[in-house]
């Protein structure tokens, strides 16, 4: 006689087949009487499972959809499919959806057999992106993170700052942050007593993760817009700011929020403060944006938007 909880399994697995069971099949594939069937249906309607009666001449027991989810049962090769699909979407497959993937990334991986981790290693393996020129990450730093922050554990690194300078991090990891193209980790810094902000791509945690810490009050509520504002114009080498001839509701959509902040001025203009690594870059994000523009500050960069303005007029020029 096989154990009451992994009857229950197993009654589990018979139930996701998506078919309709009835009393009497499931007591011959479970070999237990259809009073001991009833109550393992109830016991799984105890744990958050919708099992639903069908009446009549053919009906019986079938899981039906229910008001919240109930804990998955997956075999291997669901497993795996899974765990490969969150890796993916968990680098920004598809928008908006990035965090909550590496949430779910780290604890599913967190349980997986060792055999089936090397399978989804395999897999990602033998996947060859395209290169891009944003900054990459390995997936397996950032599941390392998230499950530091989730089990509350104390997370080291060497860290390398924007001039390559490389530091030893100790800190009480809060929450990762997807922002743009980038990921970043919101932690409580243990040796500078404040909250920083790291971008993932430039860490390398230490393995084993350190001792357990109680959480701390977050240092905002608004986790993204606190990314943003620290990681923002702030970080740039060329400041700038800039008065466009639209209404602030008309590019606030098209701006990122890493590459700066639009002000209204009156109905038709609005100041857009901005940054970027280098005059010339920044002279050509701004014609980016599709609308009229005067510079306000710095003087230098008045020439940097000369010149490529000259440079686009003798390309039409050369066109004929």
């Amino acid at each position: 006689m096989i154990s009451t909880s992994a009857r229950l399994l197993r009654l589990l697995s018979l139930l996701h087949a998506h078919r309709t069971w009835s009393s009497r099949d499931l007591s011959e594939r479970l070999g237990v009487s259809t009073r001991t069937v009833r109550a393992d249906i109830e016991a799984l309607r105890g744990l958050g499972y919708p099992v639903g009666a069908v009446p009549g001449p053919g009906g019986g027991y079938r899981l039906v959809a229910g008001t919240k989810l109930p804990p998955l049962l997956l075999d291997d090769e669901e497993a795996v499919a899974v765990a490969v699909g969150l890796r993916s979407a968990a680098t920004g497959v598809v928008a908006g959806i990035e965090e909550t993937s590496l949430q779910a990334l780290a604890k599913l991986e967190q349980v997986l057999p060792g055999r089936l981790r090397h399978r989804v290693a395999t897999f990602t393996e033998a996947v060859v992106p395209i290169p891009t020129a944003e900054p990459t990450i390995a997936v397996d730093v950032l599941t390392a993170i998230a499950s530091a922050a989730r089990e509350h554990q104390r997370l080291r690194f060497d860290y390398s700052d924007h001039r390559g300078a490389i530091t030893r991090r100790d800190v009480e990891p809060l929450r990762l942050v997807h922002t743009a193209s980038r990921w970043y980790l919101v932690a409580w810094d243990t040796d500078r007593r404040d909250w920083r902000t790291f971008r993932a791509d430039r860490l390398e945690p230490t393995i084993p993760l350190g001792p357990r810490f109680a959480p701390r009050e977050p240092p905002a509520t608004d986790l993204a817009g606190y990314v943003s504002e620290r990681t923002g114009t702030a970080v740039w080498e060329v400041q700038a700011r800039i008065r466009l001839h639209a209404p602030a509701a008309a590019v606030a959509g098209r701006i990122n929020p890493t590459m700066g902040s639009v002000t209204p001025i009156d109905d038709e203009h609005c100041e857009f403060r901005t940054g970027g690594s280098s005059l010339a870059v920044l002279a050509s994000y701004l014609g980016l944006l599709g609308v009229d523009f005067e510079v306000i500050t710095p003087a230098a960069l008045v020439e940097h938007v000369r010149a490529l303005g000259a440079r686009y007029q003798r390309a039409a020029d050369a066109a004929g």
